[in-house]
This record gives structure tokens, C-alpha cells and sequence, in this order.
């Protein structure tokens, strides 16, 4: 009851002109954030966090929680309509959303991904307002074996899902382990694979390799087509703003399964968006009824991976309020606002400083109510990008990716990289490589490295703690199965049909 009396005060606080003011800037900016490939909300909270030498902590953190949410919502945009995710956690999107824009359902695309959003963003703050303690426990009962068991059965999931040949999604797959590995390892602190480069020294900046991967090498791929090229008519296609009943009976349970992925993994020290997407698009691959869409352009595979983005958005915030824990760039660079106002975020925070909290989450309820007024109109507005001339449209994606990623870290050396990136970018789509199990690699591949390092050293170099241990062991069997089930059932299917 108290809880519930906490939030009500922070309704009325959030509900004041100012704060919702704060609140409306951030969510339009962060729109604006996720749409732009290349700006990450964690890019503009660093570029605005010198606004808190004058701004009154609340007004400030709704607005910085404006803008993750915000961007969530944005970055679905032009992963649907360009095949270019405005963030990692729209990678996912882009598989079947773009398909759909291709077929002339941009539009169902983007309402599903708004109306989906702001489901699974209101069960997220929900479980952020009333099950956090939970949701806590059950994360700090993973420990090293489960959390690289757990990143063991993503990994492979993704491989074997995306794309047209298992071998070519392992493929990818390494590329992105071998990427995560560039740096120094913590654990002997020798350098590996910077080739005598002190900026590799911290690993490849996932931003880099994203926007090189999906923006640049879409641009290089569109280029090397030419103007007959069938993929340039995607700039005409329209599609109305209407689900269909049908569609509404597709999207729902895809909405609700996003958002219990979402949620609990984004609240994890290894959580994030990537993983929760990626095995919300799995599991609706394998319960849809209508399977044969999947890669053409299915709804559902547009609506499940959307709402667990949001909902992993809420769960990134539950350690960093609760335990001080960041889970991403973006809480990292909150946490350094917190810090600058003196706040200490931990478990005596919500006694501490109460009222900013509970505004904090109210403020979240009223950004979700507030993005999905202002996407589903707006989606006209992003539509009619679609009549901007190609040449001219993905030239200013490369010029806004190059800004967004020379802006983050003012390196030459990253704009270099971001390029060579784009080249591979290239490639893998002119030979049908599925790019999202490089990106997933390598966000991974360092936290599976030192939960599988951590995990030895507390078994004394027993390998088998990985399958004795009972939940570890058990997702480490699902992971077999994901990997070795599809392949002999096919060689039975062939033997039997023979």
C-alpha cells in the first residue's frame, strides 16, 4: 500500500506543466534519436548532461527517461522502412519489417511496432513498479555458469534461425565472436587483436559496427544495384495505418511473449535488448501459424521483437535504480548524471530520494501514453521519406552516420572503421550472409568469456559445471537441441521420404 500511495505522489509530481513538458521534449527527442541511424540515446544523454549544472535532477531524469523510451519507440522506424536500425535493439525488427514495407504493408509494420511498444512498455513498468524485488533475486540467482549456458543457447539460436543456411548464420556468427574479442583481456590484461592501435584498446564500439553493418552497407548495396534495381521502388511503397482483425489476432500474444523476454533478461547484468529480440523472434518463428511468411514479411515477427525492446528498456532501469547497476551505455551515462547530482544509486534510493523516483516512474507511464500519440500520427510523416530520391536519402544516411559516430567519440579512426564495416556490410548482403548473429557475437562474446572464465575458476577447471549445474545444464540441452534437432530431422524426413 505504501508503494502504491509513493506512486500516486509521483503521478502528482509528474503530472506538474513543467515535468510533463520535460517529459514531451524527451520522448520527441528520443523519437527523433531512435530514427536517426547512427545517434544513440546514450550519445545524446552524454551531449545533454551538461544541462544538469542548471536543471533540477527530476525534470532532467524524466527527460533522459523520455528519451531511452523515446528511442526504443524511433528506432523501429527506419529499421521497417530503410533497412537501417537507429539501434542494436532494432536489429531484430528489420528482418520482417522491411519485408513488409517491400510489400506495400509499411504501415500495419509500423503501427504494430508503435501499439506494440507501448503494450509492452506499460507491462514493463508495471513489473519495474510492483515486481522488481522478484525480478531482482531471480537475476542474482544466475551465476557465472547460467549467465554463459544462457549466451551460449542466444547464440546459437540466432545462428540457427536467421537466414537461408545454417552454415553461412555460424559464419557470421564468428566473425561477430572474433570482433567481441578485439582489446584487452581482464583477465591477463594482454592486448588482443588492437595490432598495435591504442583505440582498439577498449574493443570495437558496437554503435560502429552497427551502423557501418545495416546503414552504410545499405547505402554501398543500393548503389551497387543501380536505379533499375528492384529495391529501390521500396522508397514508393505505402501501406494503410489500420491492423485488420487478422492482424490484431497475430500481434497480441507476439505483444505479451515480447514482453515477458523483455523485461526480466533487459534486468540482468548480461540483458540488454539483443537477446530478449532475438528470442522473441525465434519463439514466434516457431509458434506461428503461418511459418511459410517468415522472411517475407510476417507481422509477427515485427510485433514480438518490438515489444521486447521496450520491455528491456524498463528492465535496464530496475538494477540501475535498485542495485546501481548499469546494464547498458545508456544507464552507464545515467549512473554518471546520477553521480553528478550527488545521487548514489542503490537499495536505499527509493528511501532516500523517494519522491524522484516514484516521479521517474510515473513519468514512464505518461511517456508510453505520450510516444504512442505522437508515433502513430507521425508515421505519415516518416512515411513520406519514402519520396525523397534514393541517391539523395542514403547519402544522408552515411552523412548522418558518419556524424553520429565521429560525434561520439571525435575519432577519425572509428569513421575508418565504421567504413570497413560498411564494406563487409556489403558483401554479406551480396552473398545472403544474415548480418544479426555478427552483431550478436559481438555484443556476447566478451560477457560469455568472462562468465565462462569465472565459472571455471569457481569449478577449478571442471567443464562439466556447465551441464551438472541444473539450470545451467538444462539451457545448455535446450541449446543442443536448438542446434543438432533441425538437422537430423531433416535427414529423417529425407530417409523416410526416400
Amino acid at each position: 500500500m505504501q508503494g502504491f500511495e509513493a506512486l500516486l505522489a509521483g503521478f502528482a509530481s509528474a503530472l506538474q506543466p513543467t515535468t510533463l513538458l520535460w517529459g514531451f521534449a524527451g520522448c520527441f527527442l528520443g523519437t527523433l534519436v531512435g530514427v536517426l541511424p547512427g545517434i544513440s540515446p546514450a550519445l545524446t544523454i552524454a551531449l545533454l548532461l551538461p544541462l544538469t549544472y542548471q536543471v533540477p535532477a527530476t525534470s532532467m531524469f524524466v527527460m533522459f527517461a523520455g528519451i531511452y523510451y523515446g528511442a526504443a519507440y524511433g528506432g523501429s522506424t527506419t529499421s521497417i522502412l530503410l533497412n537501417t536500425p537507429g539501434e542494436s535493439g532494432s536489429v531484430v525488427t528489420a528482418l520482417e519489417g522491411n519485408k513488409m514495407a517491400r510489400r506495400g504493408r509499411a504501415g500495419q509494420a509500423l503501427a504494430t511496432a508503435a501499439i506494440g511498444s507501448f503494450v509492452a512498455g506499460t507491462i514493463g513498468t508495471l513489473a519495474l513498479t510492483f515486481f522488481a524485488p522478484w525480478v531482482v533475486q531471480a537475476a542474482l540467482a544466475f551465476g557465472p555458469a547460467e549467465y554463459f549456458s544462457l549466451m551460449v543457447l542466444s547464440l546459437v539460436a540466432v545462428s540457427a534461425v536467421l537466414g537461408n543456411s545454417v552454415l553461412r548464420g555460424l559464419i557470421s556468427l564468428f566473425l561477430g565472436l572474433l570482433a567481441g574479442l578485439v582489446g584487452i583481456d581482464l583477465q591477463t590484461g594482454q592486448p588482443r587483436f588492437t595490432f598495435g592501435r591504442a583505440e582498439l584498446l577498449d574493443g570495437l564500439e558496437v554503435t560502429v559496427v552497427v551502423v557501418g553493418l545495416f546503414a552504410v552497407g545499405e547505402a554501398l548495396y543500393l548503389a551497387w544495384q543501380g536505379r533499375e534495381s528492384r529495391n529501390a521502388e521500396v522508397m514508393k511503397l505505402t501501406g494503410s495505418l489500420r491492423l485488420s482483425r487478422q492482424d490484431w489476432g497475430r500481434s497480441w500474444k507476439a505483444w505479451l511473449r515480447g514482453a515477458l523476454y523483455g523485461f526480466p533478461i533487459g534486468a540482468m547484468p548480461a540483458g540488454g535488448a539483443e537477446l530478449p529480440t532475438m528470442l522473441s523472434y525465434y519463439t514466434e518463428r516457431k509458434l506461428s501459424k503461418h511459418p511459410e511468411e517468415f522472411g517475407q514479411g510476417a507481422i509477427e515477427g515485427v510485433a514480438g521483437p518490438e515489444a521486447a525492446n521496450n520491455a528491456a528498456a524498463a528492465g535496464v532501469l530496475m538494477p540501475l535504480l535498485t542495485l546501481g547497476i548499469p546494464t547498458s551505455a545508456t544507464a552507464a551515462i545515467m549512473l554518471s548524471a546520477f553521480e553528478g547530482y550527488g545521487i548514489q544509486p542503490g537499495p536505499q534510493l527509493f528511501t532516500q530520494q523517494g519522491a524522484l523516483v516514484w516521479t521517474l516512474i510515473a513519468s514512464l507511464y505518461i511517456g508510453n501514453v505520450i510516444l504512442l500519440i505522437l508515433n502513430l500520427p507521425l508515421v505519415g510523416l516518416w512515411v513520406k521519406l519514402l519520396k525523397i530520391p534514393p541517391p539523395w536519402l542514403y547519402a544522408g544516411i552515411i552523412i548522418v552516420s558518419i556524424a553520429g559516430v565521429y560525434g561520439a567519440s571525435n575519432s577519425v579512426f572509428n569513421v575508418g572503421l565504421l567504413f570497413a564495416f560498411g564494406l563487409l556490410g556489403f558483401v554479406m548482403r551480396r552473398f545472403d550472409f544474415p548480418a544479426a548473429p555478427l552483431i550478436v557475437g559481438l555484443i556476447l562474446a566478451p560477457m560469455a568469456e568472462q562468465s565462462m572464465r569465472q565459472a571455471l575458476i569457481i569449478s577449478q577447471g571442471d567443464w562439466f559445471t556447465f551441464f551438472t549445474r541444473p539450470l545451467s545444464g538444462t539451457l545448455m540441452a535446450v541449446a543442443l537441441v536448438l542446434l543438432f534437432a533441425p538437422p537430423l530431422w531433416r535427414l529423417a524426413r529425407r530417409r523416410l521420404n526416400a
